[in-house]
């Protein structure tokens, strides 16, 4: 069988995530595995929030066209930085097991132990609203780059302090760094942690080799948040967090939305069915009923 091309960005995360996806298809199948690195949009433009230049999509647009051009089997991604919407000639074939969906607190031992008016970077408006709500004495900046550049400018003293997903830092065996974030006090981003491979729709044959390595309870969690951002009508401008978790036959979705100075906000949870795709969209409207105006109109569309 020829090689088996595996697409992804060069950043350490993501070639380490591919390297994940590549054990996992050798395993299953005997399969030799090429590692094709594609450097997207994402990567090149760091000094500027994806918002200003195109959304998630600056991730993802330059694997979409190295997929759909035969250049590459597959597509590895991280699944939070994955756009909402995507291509009808493309599909989410398989998701690995999910890691810890945790954020974490690099520079203090908790949000509450941060000095007063202390400056926290991120790129996320999420995080940024969440901090806030938590202690509206923080200052939020704008913090974008890889990991270690993030870290870089921590220890150079630019902040005070910085957050990452406990995944990606756990998955470059930087367990050391940090302190995890209760779930009931930050509620992670909509696919935190998750790893998915994508491929071309009508490839039944690289769609079936995928199917072997999905973790299919991942799969059903990851597309209820993604099936909630998606009734919201939510982008990367959207201050959503959600999790969805499963126990025996049970899918419980609880998301929170927030203003952009997270000085409101709206928290809610529904339970069903794992693949009840009226689910997610009967929590948007709930929380869009009872959301502050603040809040509501960042989710207009």
């Amino acid at each position: 069988m020829a090689s088996f091309r595996l697409g992804t960005r060069g950043s350490p995360l993501a070639l380490t995530q591919a390297h994940m996806v590549r054990d996992a298809l050798a395993a299953a199948h005997g399969l030799d595995c090429e590692i094709v690195t594609v450097r997207t949009t994402g990567d090149k433009v760091q000094d500027r929030p994806l918002s200003e230049i195109g959304g998630k999509a600056l991730w993802t647009k330059e694997l979409d066209r190295a997929l759909l051009a035969h250049e590459i089997d597959c597509a590895v991604h991280s699944m939070k930085d994955v756009e909402t919407f995507r291509p009808d000639a493309i599909t989410i074939a398989a998701m690995l097991k999910r890691a810890n969906v945790q954020d974490r607190i690099i520079g203090a031992e908790s949000i509450a132990a941060l000095r007063e008016g202390a400056l926290v970077g991120t790129s996320s408006p999420r995080r940024a609203a969440q901090v806030r709500r938590i202690r509206p004495d923080i200052q939020t900046i704008f913090f974008r780059g890889n990991i270690d550049t993030r870290l870089a400018k921590l220890a150079s003293g630019e902040v005070d302090a910085t957050l990452l997903a406990a995944a990606g830092l756990e998955r470059l065996d930087r367990h050391d760094i940090g302190h995890g974030i209760p779930l009931n006090v930050m509620l992670p981003a909509p696919a935190q942690g998750a790893v998915g491979v994508e491929c071309r729709a009508d490839d039944a044959r690289v769609r079936n080799l995928l199917a072997a390595i999905d973790h299919p309870e991942t799969h059903a969690c990851v597309l209820a948040e993604r099936a909630l951002l998606a009734a919201l009508k939510a982008d990367c401008h959207s201050p959503v967090a959600a999790l969805a978790v499963i126990e025996g036959a049970i899918l419980t979705l609880t998301a929170e939305l927030f203003s952009e100075d997270g000085a409101e906000h709206v928290h809610g949870a529904i339970e069903g069915a794992p693949l009840d795709s009226a689910i997610p969209a009967a929590l948007a409207r709930e929380l869009l009923e009872r959301a502050p105006d603040a809040v509501r109109r960042l989710f207009e569309g």
